[in-house]
C-alpha cells in the first residue's frame, strides 16, 4: 500500500543474532551506518519491537521512535516481526535487546498473553517494558501502556454508522483482525456498542489479519453469504479498501457503508475519496515519541512510567451525522498519524 512517508534511510537492517530469524534487528543514532550501533557510550539505549515493518501503521511508529531518539540523545533498536502474530520472533528481539543493555523495552504485542512470560524477564533485569498500541494481558504485565482507546475507537465509527442509516435495517459484515488480538476484540465491540448491536446482528464475520487481499476476499465471501450487506465494519483501513474493491467489483460500492480505523494517509485520503465513509483516526508516533522520551527520564533518574496514557482518537468523515462529533478529512490529512 503505497504511502507518503518512508522509512528513513538510517534504519538498514541486520540480521538478529540468533537462530530465530523472525526478525531484522536494527541500530539508528547520529552518523549510523549499515548494521551499526552508531553512538557512543553515554547514550540511553531504547529499543522499540513493531508487529511488522511493511504495516504503515507501525512504519509511522518507527519514524516517531526515530525522531524522539535523535532529539533525546537515545541509541534506537528496532524490530519488526515476518507477520503479525509472530510471537517467538518478538520473543527473540526481547531476548537480544536485553543482552544489548536496553534501558527500556517500547512493543506493540503480536500475542498479549503468549509474549508476557518473555515481557516479565525482562522486567526482572531492571529495563523498563512499555506497550504501544496494543495492550497485553493482562495489562500489568508491562510497567505502562501508550495507546489509542481502541473500544472509544470503535465505538466512534459505530455511533456514526448508526447515524448515517438513518433508521435503515442493517444488514452488517465484520472484517475482523485475528483470534485473540485485543486490539481486535476491542475494536469490534467497540463498533457494535457503538451501533446498539450484538453479534447476533451480524450476518458474515470475516478475520482479515488486516491486510488488503484478505480483506477483499473476506468481503467476496461475506456477499456471496449475504448479498444485501449494508454495512461493512472494517479492523483497519487496508482490510476497508480491500472490501471497496470487492463492492466495486459486483456494483455495489455505492449502496454499502464502509467504516474503519487507524486515520492513516491513504485511508484518509480514501475517506476523501469517498471509499471509506469515516475512519476512527489514531496517532501511533505520538506513542513512540512518548515512549522513547519515558525510557529516557528511566534512564537519567529512575522514574518509571506507569499505568494507561491515552495518546487520543478523532473520528474522521465529511459527511458528517448529526449528535457525532468528527473532523473532516482536512484536519486528518494534516495529521494523518501524526
Amino acid at each position: 500500500m503505497s504511502r507518503t512517508t518512508r522509512l528513513p534511510s538510517s534504519l538498514l537492517r541486520a540480521a538478529a543474532v540468533t537462530g530465530v530469524a523472525a526478525l531484522s534487528l536494527t541500530a539508528c543514532g547520529s552518523g549510523s551506518g549499515s548494521g551499526s550501533t552508531s553512538s557512543g557510550s553515554g547514550e540511553v539505549k531504547v529499543g522499540l519491537i513493531t508487529k511488522t515493518d511493511t504495516n504503515p501503521f507501525f512504519v509511522k511508529m518507527k519514524e516517531g521512535a526515530e525522531k524522539a531518539a535523535k532529539e533525546n540523545g537515545a541509541q534506537l533498536s528496532t524490530a519488526a516481526g515476518k507477520f503479525d502474530g509472530d510471537n517467538a520472533g518478538q520473543v527473540t528481539a526481547i531476548e537480544n535487546m536485553v543482552a544489548a543493555g536496553v534501558k527500556g523495552i517500547l512493543i506493540t504485542p503480536s500475542d498479549s498473553k503468549a509474549i508476557v512470560p518473555a515481557i516479565e524477564k525482562a522486567r526482572a533485569k531492571g529495563v523498563l517494558v512499555i506497550a504501544l498500541d496494543t495492550p497485553t494481558e493482562p495489562e500489568s504485565a508491562v510497567d505502562a501502556l501508550f495507546a489509542t482507546d481502541n473500544l472509544k475507537a470503535g465505538q466512534l465509527i459505530g455511533e456514526y454508522a448508526k447515524a448515517a442509516m438513518k433508521g435503515k435495517t442493517a444488514k452488517i459484515a465484520a472484517l475482523d483482525l485475528a483470534p485473540g488480538v485485543s486490539v481486535g476484540v476491542q475494536r469490534h465491540n467497540g463498533f457494535l456498542k457503538g451501533f446498539g448491536a450484538t453479534d447476533k446482528d451480524v450476518v458474515c464475520a470475516q478475520d482479515t489479519g488486516g491486510d488488503q487481499a484478505k480483506g477483499q476476499t473476506a468481503m467476496e465471501n461475506c456477499l456471496q453469504k449475504s448479498p444485501d450487506i449494508n454495512v461493512v465494519y472494517t479492523i483497519n483501513e487496508p482490510a476497508a479498501l480491500g472490501a471497496y474493491t470487492a463492492l466495486k467489483a459486483k456494483g455495489k460500492e455505492k449502496d454499502v457503508l464502509i467504516v474503519s480505523v487507524d486515520g492513516g494517509c491513504t485511508g484518509t485520503q480514501a475517506v476523501k475519496d469517498g471509499k471509506i465513509a469515516a475512519t476512527s483516526q489514531q496517532y501511533p508516533l505520538k506513542m513512540a515519541a512518548e515512549g522513547v522520551k519515558a525510557v529516557v527520564t528511566y534512564a537519567k533518574d529512575g522514574k518509571k512510567a506507569s499505568g494507561y496514557t491515552d495518546t487520543g482518537v478523532t473520528l474522521i468523515t465529511d459527511k458528517a451525522q448529526a449528535g457525532v462529533t468528527s473532523k473532516d478529512t482536512a484536519y486528518g490529512l494534516e495529521n494523518c498519524w501524526g
